[in-house]
């Protein structure tokens, strides 16, 4: 298997932390890699990451949740991203869906206005971001209380979703003071050692990033 991606991707750094949990065989290609880009757009016009490529099976995946749940059904360990439990399922799913639009959608629209230039920018448009984020907090410290991860006991699809999601988010618009629940998720996520892995590589680039210094 073939990753593409970009190491400060949140949406790359979701797969990684799923193949990393099963410790799956997988090549990497970077964006920054000569002719990655080129090979990456052929297989996904779209020009969105990660995309993975499964040389064995001829298959070529996209969307992060679907790559994840692609890697449950191909190549399971210890780790399962969706349980078996049907009902259990559905709570794993909605959660992925409130961190990767509610938490996820957000900050990227915050980042993405840090980085076009000056007389460009959207004010409007960042303010409405950080009202989501706010609303998204709120919701998600009264639904998590009493959780130790995202849906439930298990580590899941949406602790992959959570993780950067709201490593991310913290450093656009800080939730730790005023969000105990959250804040100590957050720590554990941290603490993961597959999410711990990601955090470390990430360093190398983590001077690109608009808010690191924040």
């Amino acid at each position: 298997m073939i990753l593409y991606y970009h190491p400060l991707s949140s949406y790359c750094w979701k797969a990684l932390i799923a193949l990393y949990e099963n410790d799956v065989p997988f090549e990497r290609a970077m964006m920054e890699e000569p002719g990655v880009a080129e090979a990456w757009l052929a297989l996904w016009p779209l020009g969105k990451f990660p995309v993975l490529r499964d040389e064995a099976r001829d298959r070529t995946l996209a969307e992060t949740s679907v790559i994840i749940e692609y890697l449950d059904q191909h190549c399971p360990g210890p780790f399962r991203a969706i349980p078996a439990d049907p009902d259990d399922a559905i709570e794993v799913r909605l959660m992925d869906r409130l961190f990767d639009n509610y938490v996820m959608a957000p900050m990227q629209a915050i980042v993405a206005d840090r980085l076009r230039p000056e007389d460009v920018r959207d004010p409007y448009g960042v303010g409405e971001a950080r009202l989501m984020l706010g609303k998204a907090y709120t919701l998600l410290e009264e639904r998590m209380k009493g959780r130790h991860w995202a849906a439930g006991d298990m580590f899941s699809l949406a602790d992959c979703a959570a993780a950067p999601a709201l490593f991310y988010a913290d450093r656009v618009e800080p939730m730790r003071g005023g969000f105990p629940t959250l804040a100590a998720y957050l720590d554990r996520l941290e603490a993961r050692p597959s999410f711990a892995r990601v955090l470390e590589e990430k360093e190398p680039w983590w001077h690109m990033f608009p808010f690191a210094a924040g």
